[in-house]
């Protein structure tokens, strides 16, 4: 897995990680149950934009595809990227913790 190299990313990387879990847990937990294409468009949208600042472009790329499956109204695809989204954040979470 790569991490950035800066280390002020690098010290705001698991609070960003934390910060999304939780989001995606409450904040946007009903995005898919209402089948809301606009706000989960704009959630993969927003994920790419804050992943790629943080060089996590992996989930980046995630987001990208959600944006994809938010227009296509992929929902059941789109509920599984959530869901490989979050294992991806605490992946690179667990990842950077063996790092310190």
């Amino acid at each position: 897995m790569h991490l950035p190299q800066d280390p002020v990313i690098r010290e705001l990387l698991p609070e960003f990680i934390d910060d999304w879990l939780q989001q995606l847990d409450t904040q946007f937990a009903g995005t898919l149950t209402q089948r809301n294409g606009t706000d989960l468009y704009r959630l993969g949208h927003t994920l790419k934009g804050s992943c790629f600042q943080f060089e996590l472009n992996h989930i980046a790329e995630l987001g990208i595809e959600l944006m994809a499956m938010a227009n296509e109204e992929r929902w059941g695809d789109a509920r599984s990227q959530i869901e490989n989204i979050k294992s991806a954040f605490e992946q690179a979470r667990d990842f950077l913790a063996t790092q310190s």
